[in-house]
């Protein structure tokens, strides 16, 4: 167990940022977590956990004592002839655990492929995409009170589940940290094509009766055509949450944008496409200097080379407000923003 200090992040975050923190340290067990915890260094500074560094912009050096958590493995606990449950370690890269489980033929991951990130950041943020989400396949969490320091298992309920929430980022955001996840999975394979575009990229495909593998394989198309590669473009995915809003709102925006797409939630909210809007206010490919806005999807800022987090803080807060300006909506981020 070693702490190191002045360490360079940007080998740990997707978007490349070029910082440091003071002090950091990698745990690969839950006993060396707890040690680390229990260090002088952790009592005397504020403590940030890093996983696949995918969901965050770091706008400037941190103050903090970093830990890198790395808890490996997968294992299968329960199984019968419908369905298995399946735990991963938080440091798990989430598309190689997705690779394996419909290798083993378990299957309902199928359509979050290709998601960057580790699995301990799945249930944060209820990562979802093409018509399912963590929720969907979810079965239990372990993670580690920070006050205590003792494990504690929380189940669905206990998670409450939103769109792109969960308990972790409201009123227990800073008080636990995730160990592992388990999810329930099925051996029959139920495939949901609900997205009309995995219908187009499975008939470019030649694909006619799918199996969740064709479905894998339809979605990381999708993915790479629309989304740049973290190893090629700094980025952290979608940088926005598509918003929200009142039918009410939404019919006045179709008056004067009667083409703007929406998506029933309840009898009296729909979602807007975040992605749209940005791009109807023209920000799309939009570069300024190093960084900006991808030529292809207007969620995702990217980072071409150099570019500081404020800067692309600033980017986003610019987004924001004209947003606001055109359509009268306020975009929230989806990302973390570390300070």
């Amino acid at each position: 167990m070693k702490i190191l200090t002045d360490q360079s992040l940007q080998a740990y975050n997707t978007f490349g940022i070029d910082v440091s923190a003071r002090l950091f340290a990698r745990a690969t067990s839950v006993n060396e977590l707890k040690e680390l915890l229990n260090s002088p260094e952790a009592k005397s500074n504020k403590v940030l956990f890093l996983g696949g560094g995918s969901n965050m912009l770091i706008k400037g050096d941190l103050d903090y004592f970093v830990i890198k958590l790395e808890l490996d493995g997968i294992d299968l606990l329960e199984e019968n002839e419908q369905q298995v449950l399946v735990k991963a370690g938080a440091g798990v890269v989430w598309h190689e655990f997705v690779m394996q489980t419909l290798d083993k033929g378990w299957y309902g991951l199928e359509n979050l492929s290709l998601i960057p990130g580790c699995v301990g950041a799945s249930p944060i943020q209820n990562i979802g995409a093409y018509g399912v989400e963590i929720k969907d396949r979810f079965e239990s969490l372990e993670a580690l009170n920070l006050e205590t320091l003792k494990v504690e298992t929380f189940g669905l309920s206990d998670c409450r589940f939103g769109y792109r929430e969960s308990v972790f980022k409201q009123e227990l955001k800073g008080k636990y940290v995730i160990l592992s996840v388990t999810y329930r999975l099925t051996r029959a394979a139920n495939i949901n094509t609900s997205y009309g575009i995995i219908n187009q990229q499975l008939e470019e495909m030649g694909v006619t009766n799918p199996t969740p593998k064709d479905v894998s394989n339809a979605v990381i198309a999708i993915r790479q055509s629309k989304l740049p590669d973290p190893k090629e473009i700094g980025n952290s995915g979608s940088f926005f949450k598509n918003p929200i809003v009142t039918n009410e709102m939404a019919e006045a925006i179709k008056i004067i944008h009667p083409n703007m797409p929406s998506y029933p939630v309840d009898d009296n909210h729909v979602k807007l496409a975040a992605g749209w809007l940005i791009d109807q206010a023209g920000w799309k490919g939009k570069q300024i200097g190093n960084y900006g806005v991808h030529k292809k999807q207007a969620l995702v800022l990217v980072n071409y080379g150099g570019a500081s987090g404020q800067e692309i803080y600033q980017l986003s807060e610019d987004i924001i407000a004209d947003i606001v300006e055109k359509f009268g909506v306020k975009l929230e981020r989806e990302v973390n923003i570390i300070e």
